[in-house]
């Protein structure tokens, strides 16, 4: 029978195989510097030292010294503290994981041009680099799977990386298919559907809010009313007070919905499903501004979104007065949505070569102002204009 003490190495062998080995950056390293959660880096190694602060030769006081900090240049240093061979052996019981690349991309410096090209991601050698995504392959699973921390992973989505053609975010063509939408998509969807609640809206101040059936009961009956009913131009002018109104809506929206929803980083848990989501939502679109193919919302995204708002509306108007300004709203989101592929890829008049200049500065100067697209007015309400 063999000692016990023979067990012991085949114990630590199967800790070590069993820790998982995660990115991080210096940010996460700095916030574990207490007693009682205490890490440091070595070498572009992160360590988490806690359990080691009792047992440590010099004291829990000169590691404490150095929490949260990379310690490689400390370590080497004979007059702060001197270490064996064996010391850095058993520094390697306690690694969680390593430090990712710190590059940027992203840059104050950065200057916007009227003609922006970007040169084309080396695939290879960016994943070999960043260990974040590889773009040679589906992308969602990557993200589901990851291996790095929630702030290493926002350093990474926010800096851009450019292909010719779109990167897979599925594997199966069928779910792939539902991911990309060409821009004219937009318009030819929801104008028709604008004009259509418009109709309805001018119907119902006319008729009365509840003299047209369901849509689900007769979707026609608002198009063969409006043949046969004579309609006062006072009725426009209400329908279009409520249309414009709707107008100004969108761009609330607009701003807040980019704002603290899609750039909801400081509140996004660490955790696999809530970056996938972030990834989804926005994420992709940062990490790949210029594909051609995600600059505007899946149908199947913006009727999810404005559901709810749309249900708002019906709680706080008469029928009438929603469905005018859900039309209002639906058509400057039209206009958003077509002046954003507009802004990452076509040649613009002057006023909107200067939101051009200003949307690419939010992408590649920074990400945390500049949150209007089709206009700077809530940035300057909200003091979050991007000087450019």
């Amino acid at each position: 029978m063999r000692p016990a003490p023979l067990a012991a190495p085949a114990v630590m062998s199967q800790v070590k195989v069993s820790k998982r080995i995660r990115i991080y950056t210096a940010e996460d390293v700095t916030s574990h510097s207490s007693q009682s959660n205490c890490w440091i880096s070595h070498s572009g190694k992160v360590y988490d030292v806690t359990s080691f602060l009792d047992d440590h030769p010099g004291g829990d006081d000169l590691i404490m010294s150095h929490a949260g900090k990379d310690v490689t240049a400390v370590m080497k240093d004979p007059t702060e503290h001197e270490h064996s061979e064996s010391a850095y052996d058993m520094l390697e019981e306690f690694v969680v994981g390593r430090l990712g690349s710190s590059d940027n991309i992203v840059s104050d410096d950065w200057v916007p041009e009227d003609d922006f090209h970007p040169e084309q991601t080396d695939l290879g050698q960016d994943f070999e680099k960043n260990q974040f995504l590889d773009l040679r392959k589906p992308l969602l699973r990557q993200v589901w799977e990851a291996g790095f921390s929630k702030s290493y992973y926002l350093q990474q989505v926010h800096q851009p990386r450019h292909l010719n053609d779109s990167a897979r975010l599925f594997g199966p063509s069928y779910l792939e298919v539902f991911t990309k939408t060409a821009w004219y998509v937009v318009p030819t969807l929801w104008l028709p559907i604008a004009v259509y609640l418009y109709v309805r809206s001018t119907l119902q101040f006319t008729l009365g809010n509840n003299a047209l059936p369901l849509f689900s009961n007769d979707p026609v009956a608002p198009l063969r009313l409006l043949l046969v009913t004579s309609i006062p131009y006072s009725t426009f002018a209400l329908t279009t007070a409520c249309f414009l109104f709707g107008n100004f809506v969108w761009t609330i929206l607009e701003y807040t919905l980019h704002r603290f929803l899609f750039h909801l980083d400081f509140y996004l848990p660490d955790h696999p499903t809530a970056l996938t989501l972030h990834f989804m939502l926005h994420g992709v679109h940062h990490y790949l501004p210029m594909d051609r193919l995600r600059l505007v919302m899946p149908p199947a995204m913006f009727a999810a979104l404005s559901y709810p708002f749309t249900r708002l509306a019906h709680l706080l108007f008469p029928a009438a007065m929603a469905n005018g300004v859900i039309a209002g709203s639906f058509v400057f989101y039209v206009l958003y949505d077509c002046m954003h592929y507009a802004l990452h890829h076509t040649r613009l008049p002057a006023y909107m070569k200067e939101m051009k200049r200003y949307h690419l500065a939010h992408h590649y100067k920074n990400f945390d102002l500049g949150f209007g697209v089709t206009s700077k007015i809530w940035d300057y309400v909200f003091n979050t204009v991007l000087p450019v």
